[in-house]
């Protein structure tokens, strides 16, 4: 179903001492950097998978993820989904994914949740009776009835997740790409997507592809684990591995174990 092989993407970055007279130097002469965010990724998914995404900060995780959105095009490499390739066939593949970035919003931030829904609906071209079953779905599992009618910038944190995740499934997606989808949600609202997400795995068998720093997430969720590292996949393997291999140690400190035996 998903399918990466030897993908590579280096961002060009600008630097410049501090001071005033560097600052104008920058103004004339600009110095860059090169960094290697992605070296040669390759892994493959089946249907119907929760994959755990994992890795420091600055890891390449979230470069992975537009990568595989068809957000931004890689240097090297291929990458095949339902196949797609996803920056050269972006406006059929996108009909076949959900994407929720935990620090952006897919929402209009000044109208009502509803009119974000009624717009997304025209912009993939649900048909009537599918989006009126979907909304409905996802409003009752979600439990976001009594928040359509509210202007976005009105919602908690914890109440907007909600609607970005509805946001991002009412087209009916085959795929779920959730990038920090929890952060900065209280406990309630994060055992509530959670439980989502396990039932829309269970139920309508779509894949998920999880990136988060919340290790009770991966627990909660995932039965693999991708682990990344300076741009390289340092660890694919199954949850109940690393356990074995780990014995009774809290999986924070598992988690902890593999950065320093990769030296991140």
């Amino acid at each position: 179903m998903i399918q990466l092989e030897g993908i590579r993407k280096t961002f060009k970055v600008a630097k410049r001492s501090a001071g005033l007279r560097q600052a104008l130097k920058a103004l004339f002469v600009r110095e860059y950097s090169q960094v290697n965010a992605l070296e040669g990724i390759s892994f493959s998914i089946r249907e119907g998978e929760i994959v755990g995404y994992i890795g420091p900060n600055g890891a390449g995780k979230s470069t992975t993820i537009k990568i595989m959105s068809g957000i931004l095009l890689p240097d090297g490499g291929t990458c095949s989904i339902l196949g797609y390739t996803p920056w050269e066939e972006r406006v059929a593949y996108v009909r076949n994914i959900g994407v929720v970035f935990g620090q952006r919003t897919q929402l209009w931030w000044d109208v009502p949740v509803l009119d974000s829904f009624e717009l997304l609906k025209d912009i993939y071209l649900i048909p009537p009776g599918e989006y009126r079953s979907n909304l409905a779905l996802l409003t009752e599992t979600l439990g976001i009835g009594d928040l359509l009618q509210t202007p976005v910038r009105q919602l908690s944190l914890g109440q907007r997740m909600r609607c970005e995740i509805a946001a991002s499934l009412l087209h009916g997606p085959r795929i779920l790409f959730l990038d920090e989808p929890t952060i900065g949600l209280d406990a309630v609202s994060k055992l509530a997507v959670r439980q989502f997400v396990k039932t829309i795995n269970r139920e309508k068998g779509v894949t998920v592809i999880l990136t988060t720093h919340d290790m009770s997430d991966i627990e909660a969720l995932a039965d693999r684990i991708l682990l990344i590292g300076k741009g390289r996949l340092l660890y694919d393997g199954k949850l109940e591995e690393l356990r074995g291999r780990f014995e009774s140690l809290p999986m924070d400190d598992i988690i902890v174990r593999l950065y320093r035996e990769f030296r991140l």
